[in-house]
């Protein structure tokens, strides 16, 4: 996984938290805790080290990269409907070079960044040579604007989406992307553009589209009190299954597990004896 930590803020009803967060956060920990190898390649500043110690005790292996400040995002949320949030920038990792990227082997390469700026096209074509690509639209077209985020095109989409395997994306963001509301059509068009596997999120759970099929798994959190780190807990979930199972399965289990995530603040701590008894009593 490749992506920069996040120290985040998280305002309920005013009240404010602060929280590690980011991709390579909430995503390596469901990795490990499904069973797999992984290891994190992230920029932060080291007054923020301490914080990656959470991933060291899963298991995750971390390789930090000493930046002039670390990423951030402020989140703010009313009690009553969690699932709407206003995001903030407020603090920005830097951006990644070739020379940064360790020698390595894997099966899979994630790229979860924040916001634009982190991985380049270069940087995103090396790491396809290596690898296949799981990448998160998100990093490349929420741009920080201001004090806010907004949607701004990826100049090099047309290029850059043919080195990847698995595609991220919300609702919001295959609605901007395609300029069709047919979640659906959104998919088989994202597909056109290269990645072979969809993973699409919105609040009422998951839709995945490969090879001309589509599979759905629904969200159904008793609570939203974790509702930060959704949409990478999900991707992520996907992945990490998708690595043994068809697209079928592995998108029922990023539904469960996206949904107890959901109840918990911090990374999914469950395990895969759990998800399978849910599956299994459906």
């Amino acid at each position: 996984m490749i992506g920069n930590f996040a120290k985040d803020k998280l305002i309920v009803d005013g009240v404010e938290e602060i929280a590690s967060g980011g991709g390579v956060y909430y995503g390596s920990v469901v990795i490990k805790r499904l069973g797999l190898d992984v290891a994190v390649l992230t920029r932060l500043h080291p007054d923020d080290f301490y914080r990656l110690e959470e991933l060291h005790s899963e298991g995750v292996a971390v390789y930090p990269l000493e930046a002039a400040g670390t990423s951030g995002i402020a989140n703010y949320y009313q009690s009553a409907d969690m699932e709407r949030r206003i995001c903030k920038p407020i603090g920005f990792g830097g951006k990644y070079n070739l020379s940064d990227i360790p020698a390595f082997s894997a099966r899979v390469v994630m790229i979860t960044p924040l916001f634009a700026g982190e991985v380049d096209l270069h940087v995103l074509k090396y790491l396809a040579s290596r690898a296949p690509v799981a990448l998160d639209i998100q990093g490349f077209v929420r741009v920080p604007v201001g004090d806010g985020l907004e949607f701004r095109p990826w100049e090099e989409m047309d290029e850059g989406l043919r080195y990847v395997t698995y595609l991220k994306v919300d609702r919001a963001e295959a609605e901007y992307l395609t300029g069709l509301i047919d979640l659906k059509h959104a998919c088989e068009k994202l597909t056109e553009m290269g990645p072979k596997e969809i993973v699409l999120t919105q609040s009422s759970g998951l839709m995945v589209f490969t090879n001309g099929k589509f599979y759905e798994a629904p969200f159904t959190p008793r609570s939203l009190a974790g509702r930060t780190g959704r949409g990478d807990t999900c991707f992520s979930t996907y992945i990490a299954k998708r690595l043994k199972e068809n697209a079928e399965i592995a998108c029922q289990w990023a539904g469960v597990v996206t949904s107890l995530k959901q109840e918990k603040p911090g990374p999914w701590r469950g395990t895969p004896e759990e998800v399978e008894s849910i599956l299994q009593n459906r």
